[in-house]
């Protein structure tokens, strides 16, 4: 009578299959999704009942800000060519101020339709202002979208100086049981063009813009759409931002900037362009929040949080790399 030899290291090996461990584990679901996994279980252990499911509509509420600036900045950086869009956060604020003080209080619209048609068209306005200084001026992305931070900063500032103004009913639902539909709406543009050659596009220009050129691929289009695509996506985020705070407030916005790049490259999308997609700025902007909620209920300082967003951004522009060796290691041996 024979013996089996087999184990299920062998059976695995045999099946083409890798056995599950704690570096293949890492290796699918990324820093990111690790990260965002052990915040969560923290967070539920330390503080249940904020995080029951009777809260999720508060929860996601108090996310989606964050989560919709981190798609937001999404398109520009999947495009490569170091295309950070830092004016994210101040384009928030500004339709935040616009559509509160001018739109509701001034002009009496307080419609959904006047109010989300006003945030979407701010925000494809300046996304294609972006655009048009990136790609046809050719200027560098990170110093065309800082003049366009400065621009709206001043610019909301001057218009309101301070918070002020009311949201209709509809408006403040967005922060409690309806507070998934501005990101709803962001997927659901994402998966439309997913089935369409735009995003396939957008992936090659970021991985090899000169390969895409000689292919046949309108460059420049494809970069410019990033942008437009990005401040459609402010828009839906600053809808989100105005639920949550209720009002006006000139100075919020650009406190979304430095969180929205840190999610980004934390979720696992490569700032050199090309790799990455909607689910990674997602699972870093919601481990930045797990963060965040985990550091307030410790009831640490404010400097302590500014340290640790810092701290966050230098790990998650470094984890990519660090991903890479360690498991290009493991291949080769």
């Amino acid at each position: 009578m024979s013996v089996s030899t087999s184990t299920p290291l062998a059976d695995s090996a045999a099946s083409g299959r890798q056995p599950l461990t704690l570096r293949t584990l890492i290796g699918r679901i990324g820093f990111g999704g690790t990260i965002l996994i052990i915040l969560l279980i923290l967070n539920i252990w330390f503080n249940p009942q904020r995080f029951a499911p009777a809260a999720w509509g508060t929860v996601i509420g108090l996310a989606a800000p964050l989560i919709g600036a981190a798609l937001a900045s999404s398109p520009s950086i999947l495009s490569g060519r170091g295309g950070l869009d830092i004016s994210i956060g101040p384009l928030m604020g500004f339709i935040n101020v616009i559509i509160v003080v001018f739109v509701i209080g001034k002009a009496g619209l307080s419609g959904p339709v006047p109010v989300i048609a006003a945030s979407m068209a701010i925000g494809i306005a300046f996304g294609a202002f972006n655009g048009f200084l990136v790609t046809i001026l050719r200027i560098q992305p990170i110093v065309a979208t800082l003049g366009t931070f400065l621009i709206l900063g001043g610019l909301t500032t001057t218009l309101v100086p301070s918070p002020s103004g009311t949201i209709p009913d509809w408006l403040r639902t967005m922060s409690g049981g309806w507070s998934i539909l501005p990101l709803v709406a962001i997927g659901a543009i994402w998966l439309a063009l997913s089935r369409l050659p735009y995003i396939g596009l957008l992936m090659a220009c970021g991985s090899d813009d000169r390969a895409a050129y000689t292919s046949g691929v309108n460059v420049t289009l494809v970069r410019f759409l990033a942008y437009v695509l990005g401040g459609l996506f402010a828009g839906f985020a600053a809808l989100s931002l105005t639920a949550l705070i209720g009002s006006a407030d000139p100075n919020i916005g650009a406190n979304y900037t430095l969180l929205a790049i840190s999610a980004v490259a934390l979720g696992g999308i490569s700032l050199a362009g090309g790799r990455g997609g909607p689910v990674n700025a997602v699972t870093g902007a919601a481990a930045i929040f797990l963060l965040q909620s985990l550091l307030v209920y410790f009831n640490v300082s404010t400097f302590i949080l500014q340290m640790a967003y810092g701290t966050i951004l230098v790990i998650a522009v470094s984890a990519t790399q660090i991903e890479r060796w360690l498991f290009s290691r493991g291949d080769r041996s």
